[in-house]
């Protein structure tokens, strides 16, 4: 396992050790020891699982009240992952991250509380795995716009977009600082 520092304090890659034969492939996704210096307060408490068409944009969205930290794995597919940083203290508020994630290679990235995440489905299909540290409040969940031009975000071309209509009428991020006083 090879674990990337990113410029976003607690936003890390993850590259698992793969294990591939004749039969196919293995490979742990996550086990509570090994993580355990990088995270030790860390819990999960919820696994999500979506499955996701070409074109399918997803995001961007977090939390208020009960912040989620997330560990992305693609199983099937790729996705064009993004996680913005909303937490006012941090060296990198305000600022885009963005990468590729891909089931070629099973490669992970971990988002930490406090940010919104959102992601693009590149292929036909994308199968996305994400363990969360709290649970979903659906009257806590709230979004950012992920084409608002002052985020810089630069979506990969893949024909029409399919996005929901309250992912659509999002707040930007100016709109959301104003809302909570920033």
């Amino acid at each position: 396992m090879r674990i990337e520092k990113t410029d976003f304090e607690g936003l890390l890659r993850i590259f698992p050790e793969v294990h591939r034969d004749d039969r196919g492939l293995f490979a742990e996704l996550w086990q509570a020891a090994r993580y355990e210096d990088l995270w030790p307060e860390l819990s999960f408490v919820q696994d999500n699982f979506s499955v996701s068409k070409k074109g399918t944009l997803r995001g961007l969205h977090f939390q208020k009240k009960h912040p989620q930290g997330k560990l992305i794995t693609v199983l099937e597919g790729e996705i064009f992952d993004v996680a913005l940083d909303l937490r006012p203290s941090s060296k990198t508020f305000g600022r885009v991250y963005t990468v590729s994630l891909s089931a070629d290679d099973l490669s992970q990235v971990y988002i930490p509380e406090g940010m919104a995440h959102g992601f693009l489905t590149l292929s036909p299909v994308a199968r996305v795995f994400y363990r969360c540290t709290d649970f979903y409040y659906p009257d806590d969940e709230a979004g950012i716009l992920f084409s608002d031009a002052n985020l810089g975000i630069r979506w990969p071309e893949v024909g029409e977009l399919t996005v929901s209509e309250k992912d659509r009428r999002a707040q930007t991020f100016f709109e959301w600082r104003q809302s909570v006083g920033l």
